[in-house]
């Protein structure tokens, strides 16, 4: 109950920014579990999680719609703009999605972090965005955008105003849907004591009754 092997299947957007605090956390309340991050693609990590390969999954799409699988929802989040220091952008009125297609686009890759909403919004409005470059996490988004590549959409946990100081945010939850980040694990596994204490770590509404 209080040794072992945790393994956690996840994206680079959680294990970059949303699990370091839970990390340091976790290891000091139990320094002999050794923890593993498996990072990769969403349906991956459902799959990994299925077949016993990982004790959790986290992540924000494709963990529903497995039934060996039982998710949680965890967090809910939004999308910001992301633009180099001076950009027009900084000095229009209000974003809207048409003033936003004027410009070239760095996001996510299709199936990640929130990616489907970014489309859907666009969608909606008949609006086709000039999409140039695709990456699978955020600090690749950051890059070329601080290159002057074009103008970044990423999760707002993942822009750090203290680190990324050749970037400006824009706020966006206005334009696309919050996403929900879930927690997954097999259905029917048993669950050791420092399992349960993780889960609450990085979601405290998940307590040990409601799990």
């Amino acid at each position: 109950q209080t040794s072992g092997r945790l393994t956690i299947a996840t994206t680079h957007t959680q294990a970059r920014y949303a699990l370091p605090p839970v990390v340091r956390a976790f290891r000091s309340r139990y320094p002999q579990v050794r923890l593993h991050l498996h990072q990769s693609a969403p349906a991956d990590i459902a799959r990994a999680v299925a077949q016993g390969e990982a004790d959790f999954g986290i992540a924000t799409e494709a963990l529903d719609g497995h039934p060996e699988l039982v998710t949680f929802p965890c967090y809910q989040w939004n999308h910001v703009v992301i633009v180099p220091d001076g950009h027009p952008l900084l000095s229009a009125p209000a974003l809207t999605l048409p003033l936003l297609a004027q410009h070239p686009l760095v996001t996510y890759e299709a199936g990640f972090t929130g990616r489907p909403h970014i489309d859907e919004a666009f969608a909606r409005q008949s609006l086709e965005p000039d999409i140039v470059l695709t990456a699978m996490d955020a600090d690749v988004i950051k890059t070329y955008v601080a290159d002057g590549l074009g103008v970044g959409i990423i999760a707002s946990v993942a822009y750090e105003a203290d680190n990324d100081r050749r970037l400006k945010a824009i706020e966006a939850k206005h334009l696309f849907a919050s996403n929900t980040t879930r927690l997954a694990m097999r259905r029917g596994a048993y669950l050791r004591r420092f399992d349960h204490a993780f889960i609450e770590l990085f979601a405290p509404h998940l307590e040990r009754g409601v799990v």
